[in-house]
């Protein structure tokens, strides 16, 4: 018995979409990219995470200790 169709084709090449193969290598090249300029350039994102999250920490207790206005005469008994 010779070979038949189906065990020829399991030796042939996987078929693959060159657009998207072309997407996926274009994507991962400028996320590459981006990681390297995220090294050369900034901070990492656990540092800018920690940055934001202090900044907001600090204007809401400044928020918390300003007086708005009408409650100066209050304060002062007016």
């Amino acid at each position: 018995m010779g070979p038949f169709l189906w065990e020829q084709r399991r030796c042939m090449a996987e078929i693959v979409n060159l657009r998207t193969a072309r997407k996926r290598a274009n994507r991962q090249r400028s996320e590459k990219r981006a990681a390297e300029a995220r090294v050369s350039h900034g901070m990492s994102k656990a540092d800018r995470a920690l940055a934001r999250s202090n900044r907001e920490k600090i204007r809401r207790e400044l928020d918390e200790h300003r007086i708005e206005i009408g409650e100066a005469d209050e304060i002062a008994g007016r």
